[in-house]
């Protein structure tokens, strides 16, 4: 049988307990043989804080000890912006005879419409949507064809907003970071977010 594999891209800005959660039940609900969580290098629709190696090694740190999900730095090794069809497209090669799942959210497949080539990306892989905001999925207008699987995920109200607001406010992410990274966040914070522009 073919070895089913889910791809997981994002900022990762910092990387928080709900992207742990939504991990694991990805990879039981999509029955996968392993989850590639790829953080983007250079994100088109939005600007990282923390820079790109940063986000790399604490995506790694939480991810560590789960066998089933495998960190990957192949956006952060390539020029330019991270597009989803170029990553979909080397895989497929790398990965020949591998069935492919592209697995984005609900606010994601909202504006599909406006990513790289984005009619191409059902033939490199299935497109999955998490409705992780309680949401449905919504196709916009002209897309309305795009074909897509959902996903039940866990609904965790946090976001990597969230994070970095309570850091710039010098509050606690206590529980809001899983426990074995958050010091490394925090740290990461110190180094390079406090830089950053409110």
């Amino acid at each position: 049988m073919a070895e089913r594999v889910g791809v997981l891209g994002g900022t990762f800005d910092p990387p928080h307990v709900g992207h742990a959660i939504v991990a694991q039940d990805v990879l039981e609900e999509l029955r996968l043989d392993r989850l590639l969580v790829i953080p983007t290098a250079r994100p088109p629709h939005r600007d990282a804080v923390l820079p790109g190696e940063v986000r790399l090694a604490l995506v790694r740190a939480l991810f560590r000890a789960h066998p089933g999900l495998q960190v990957s730095a192949m956006e952060l090794e390539r020029e330019g912006a991270s597009f989803a069809v170029d990553t979909l497209e080397r895989l497929g090669t790398a990965l020949e005879g591998s069935e492919l799942f592209c697995v984005i959210g609900v606010d994601q497949l909202a504006v599909i419409d406006t990513w790289h080539q984005f009619r191409r990306l059902p033939g490199l892989a299935t497109m999955a949507v998490m409705r992780r905001d309680g949401r449905e999925p919504e196709l916009p207008r002209g897309a309305e064809d795009f074909p897509f699987i959902t996903v039940n995920v866990t609904r965790i109200d946090v976001s990597s907003t969230d994070v970095r607001h309570r850091l710039r406010e010098g509050r606690s992410i206590r529980y809001l970071v899983p426990e074995p990274i958050r010091e490394q966040v925090e740290r990461a914070w110190i180094a390079h977010g406090s830089r950053a522009p409110a």
